[in-house]
């Protein structure tokens, strides 16, 4: 059965009105009663401004009792790994082993995102190496408790949260799932850059989250088959391994109402970033149906989870409706409440 999660939108907290931390932490639990399976937040430092997204799951994790709780994505090469260990192991706790880590490196085509690292004394142009050995010691450390490792950027040697003194090392209550963020152009990356790309996520992933080629779903067919041969290569197989999509949805009665409300979405949320993209590779605006069948046709090319975030500054009203609408029709035993 597909799953279905929502996310729920921690910038557009400072930007809509009426929808703010109350809005936005009531909306995840509505989100429990309609039958969504995760509810997600996601992550900037200051080239997009948003709440915290350790400290929201956190909150969310004593407002709800089902729903898995993750990041779209978290930018783990902006912290240093042992710290977010900690934090995430608290976090698991807190929500009693619901938490998925949606991982990414950071996106630096944008100079705002190029600052963030300098701002920390972090070279961007060394992202994927700090990102693939920041993985690597957070494995370990969300594994075991403790870490030995040595890298061009992280060395530690038998480094544990346990001093002896206590029963055992500080751990989540689960090894959380570590979802590798790709967003691979199949027809742009060179062959080289596709396969370092798939053997990356394949190496240290859980599961694939991607995004922002919603008119391809081709590509995505094509990456999942080469991740299932990376995994092959090293001995293993796709299986519990998640296919998931962060898909941008506008819902309205007729397809001009929907393209409007992304309009007005993308231009307060990246003010002058939609005139330079093509909005359609971020997903499907129209009716229910339009929508319903986008799911259903990336669902065929190897998606398993849809991660829905609504370019809308109504974010209550799409959501009900995408519950009332939409849910029903690619999960026919979705009961609202």
């Amino acid at each position: 059965m597909l799953r279905i999660g929502l996310n729920l939108n921690n910038r557009e907290a400072l930007i809509a009105p009426d929808y703010g931390i109350p809005e936005l932490l009531g909306l995840g639990a509505r989100a429990e009663e309609l039958g969504f399976d995760s509810v997600w937040v996601g992550d900037s430092l200051f080239s997009k401004p948003r709440y915290e997204p350790l400290a929201l799951l956190a909150a969310l994790s004593q407002r709800t009792r089902r729903v898995a709780l993750g990041t779209a994505c978290l930018v783990t090469t902006l912290r240093h790994p042992l710290q977010l260990a900690q934090s995430w192991a608290t976090l698991d706790v807190l929500s009693r082993g619901r938490t998925v880590m949606g991982a990414c490196a950071g996106n630096v085509a944008e100079d705002a995102v190029k600052r963030e690292f300098a701002s920390l004394g972090l070279d961007h142009q060394h992202r994927m190496a700090i990102f693939e050995e920041g993985l690597e010691v957070l494995r370990q450390l969300l594994t075991t408790g403790r870490v030995t490792f040595h890298g061009a950027h992280f060395d530690f040697e038998d480094v544990a949260f346990h001093t002896g003194t206590e029963p055992a090392p500080l751990l989540p209550e689960q090894s959380p799932p570590i979802w590798v963020v790709a967003n691979p152009s199949i027809g742009k990356a060179s062959a080289t850059g596709l396969s370092r790309a798939a053997r990356r996520v394949a190496a240290l992933g859980d599961g694939w989250l991607t995004c922002c080629r919603a008119r391809h779903p081709d590509e995505v067919a094509e990456f999942v088959g080469m991740i299932e041969t990376a995994r092959a290569g090293a001995g293993g197989t796709m299986d519990g391994f998640a296919v998931a999509y962060q898909v941008t949805i506008a819902l309205g009665e007729t397809h001009e109402e929907a393209l409007a409300s992304q309009r007005a979405y993308i231009d307060a949320y990246y003010p002058g970033f939609g005139d330079t993209v093509d909005l359609a590779d971020w997903g499907p605006a129209g009716t229910a149906d339009t929508v319903t069948r986008w799911i259903r046709t990336f669902a065929d090319a190897g998606v398993g989870v849809f991660i829905c975030r609504f370019a809308s500054l109504d974010q209550v009203g799409q959501v009900e409706r995408f519950a009332g609408e939409v849910l029903p029709a690619i999960r026919p035993t979705t009961h609202v409440q």
